[in-house]
């Protein structure tokens, strides 16, 4: 019998090599090899908070496998010793203007830098902008610079809402008609700044007030050393004095304070929305300030310590725990207080003790 003319002119070679790359090509979909499946195991996303970027392993089926993870949130508690330990500390900075001070103050900090994470919360107003952008130039300076300099990570965060006050010159945010409504809004971007920063594996907090441009640079563990779990330094400002023509310090932050009896009695006879405001003499609260209470002698005891009912937050520096125990910043009147004061009334009332440092002093900008 004579073979068809199509199979007469074809190649039993052709045959062969396509019989051959037929069964390879149905292997490959049947039966994925070890090294492709060892590429997309490497390339997976370590845990879930991993950056989108990285997708997770895949099943046989194809279905991603975010892996499990455990964290021992018994095991987070900030310690004296948190550089031997190794233990994460959250900078939280709310920073309505960027003031080169400040930065250059944080990056001398002695803490490991890859123990430090930053997180900031600006206004959106064109005074926010500018200070988006400087803060962004200084990060990226910082991060692209020696290794053993830059922050473990850095999150940027803005208000979405807006500041009440238009100016946020100091005279102006200082004013005593403006005090309730500029801090319970400071205490919306504190929290707001809190809840979206705190990790799982922060084990201190430090509230840094942007505006802080002079502190010891081992503050940290100067602070953590007392192993208290709200602890505040003396907050100073150096300045010009007219009447000896030298530089000299004074109080700035008079947010530390003890209650008296005389103060727990003008708090009794307020309305439930009244608040109480330190340093405004039209509205005295009697309260003992640790401002007043500093011994500026060079022979003064940095370590004494003293315990507190109120705190200010230019330098806080706080246990993760008492925030995740609920401890926050009330924007509304908390027994007559609100922001830091409220924080540290919540604090107390949850079981926590508040401390602060009177003979050891922080610096704020001077305008």
């Amino acid at each position: 019998m004579a073979m068809a003319r199509s199979l007469r002119r074809t190649n039993p070679i052709t045959l062969i090599l396509a019989a051959v790359l037929a069964i390879g090509f149905f292997l490959f979909i049947v039966s994925p090899t070890s090294s492709t499946s060892n590429e997309r195991r490497n390339y997976a996303a370590q845990n879930p908070l991993s950056p989108a970027s990285k997708p997770f392993r895949k099943d046989q089926n194809g279905h991603p496998i975010p892996p499990v993870v455990r964290y021992p949130m018994n095991n987070k508690t900030g310690t004296a010793n948190p550089v031997e330990n190794r233990e994460h500390v959250l900078i939280l900075t709310p920073l309505v203007r960027f003031y080169p001070g400040y930065w250059e103050n944080l990056s001398k900090f002695t803490y490991p830098h890859q123990l430090l994470s930053l997180g900031f919360i600006i206004p959106k107003n064109r005074e926010g902008n500018a200070a988006t952008s400087a803060l962004q130039a200084a990060i990226k300076k910082t991060q692209s610079g020696p290794e053993e300099g830059r922050f473990a990570s850095i999150t940027i965060l803005r208000q979405d809402f807006d500041p009440p006050l238009v100016s946020q010159d100091e005279k102006e945010r200082h004013k005593l008609e403006n005090q309730k409504v500029r801090r319970e809004a400071m205490s919306r971007a504190r929290n707001s700044l809190l809840f979206t920063t705190l990790g799982p594996s922060s084990a201190w907090v430090l509230w840094l007030d942007a505006d802080i441009v002079e502190t010891p640079p081992t503050l940290i563990q100067d602070l953590a050393k007392h192993d208290k779990a709200v602890i505040v330094p003396n907050c100073y400002q150096r300045y010009h004095n007219p009447d000896t023509k030298q530089m000299d310090i004074r109080p700035y932050d008079y947010n530390s304070w003890v209650d008296t009896t005389r103060s727990l009695e003008i708090a009794a006879q307020l309305g439930p929305d009244e608040i109480m405001l330190e340093g405004y003499g039209e509205k005295p609260t009697y309260r003992s300030l640790m401002a007043h209470l500093a011994d500026r002698s060079p022979s003064a005891n940095v370590n004494q310590l003293m315990e507190l009912d109120g705190v200010g937050g230019t330098a806080l520096l706080v246990k993760a725990d008492v925030h995740r125990d609920g401890a926050m910043f009330p924007a509304f009147p908390f027994y007559h207080m609100v922001e830091t004061e409220g924080f540290a009334k919540m604090a107390r009332r949850l079981g926590w003790k508040c401390f602060g440092l009177p003979n050891y002093f922080v610096y704020h900008y001077n305008e």
